[in-house]
């Protein structure tokens, strides 16, 4: 009885962070499909680049409040004693299948974004300590560099940090959760990295005056 229910709530989460964000406000409000404009990511940074700021905002608080919701979920069970090794575990499961379900999305042909806004909502709900010190990380990198993919990766390798060294959590699953966000962070972004290395990657506009936005943009144009 205890494997159906956990299925059940897992498929549950998993169709929680499938919602399309990104894809459904982009053709509800503006119809423009965002996986064919930019960088074709449904995320909440191509959000902002392709539908403006507030849309991306919108499209950025509902990704991660998928992540947030999921991993709270297990909140509708009576299995599981919280801050145990077993409720961990689990908290964990539910959050990766709503990771899934926004990278591959069921709703529109699993074709999603790499995740990181609600793997955000996963550790902010699970150790949000850490989590938000990863949060200044990755402001204190975006403001200094302008690169959106840049301070993801940045933060996603101090979130390990925090937790081992720092917060000395003893849960192993959670640290081996911290270890692996650092490498799937890594993996999501290669097509970043190859930009980054070719100094081809998109800066921030949003974050410039409109003398530099318009300079970057002539110069990503050239």
């Amino acid at each position: 009885m205890q494997i159906v229910y956990n299925i059940g709530i897992l498929v549950f989460a998993y169709l929680i962070g499938s919602i399309p964000t990104s894809v459904w406000i982009g053709k509800s409000f503006f119809g423009i499909d965002v996986r064919e404009h930019g960088s074709k990511n449904a995320g909440a940074t191509n959000a902002m680049r392709i539908l403006g700021w507030k849309a991306g905002l919108a499209v950025l608080v509902v990704d991660v409040l998928k992540g947030w919701v999921a991993v709270n979920l297990i909140h509708i069970t009576n299995f599981y004693i919280p801050q145990t090794g077993d409720f961990i575990e689990f908290q964990l499961l539910l959050g990766i299948a709503a990771i899934l379900g926004h990278i591959f999305p069921v709703y529109v042909g699993f074709r999603g974004g790499k995740g990181v806004a609600t793997l955000f909502g996963l550790v902010l709900a699970i150790h949000p300590e850490p989590t938000l010190i990863c949060i200044g990380v990755f402001l204190i990198t975006l403001v200094v560099t302008k690169y959106v993919s840049l301070s993801s990766m940045i933060a996603g390798f101090t979130f390990p940090a925090m937790v081992i060294f720092v917060f000395k959590t003893t849960t192993p699953s959670l640290v081996l959760f911290s270890l692996i966000i650092a490498l799937l962070l890594l993996f999501t972004h290669q097509k970043n990295i190859e930009r980054l290395l070719r100094k081809e990657e998109k800066k921030a506009l949003f974050l410039m005056s409109k003398r530099r936005r318009e300079l970057e943009r002539l110069k990503q144009s050239a």
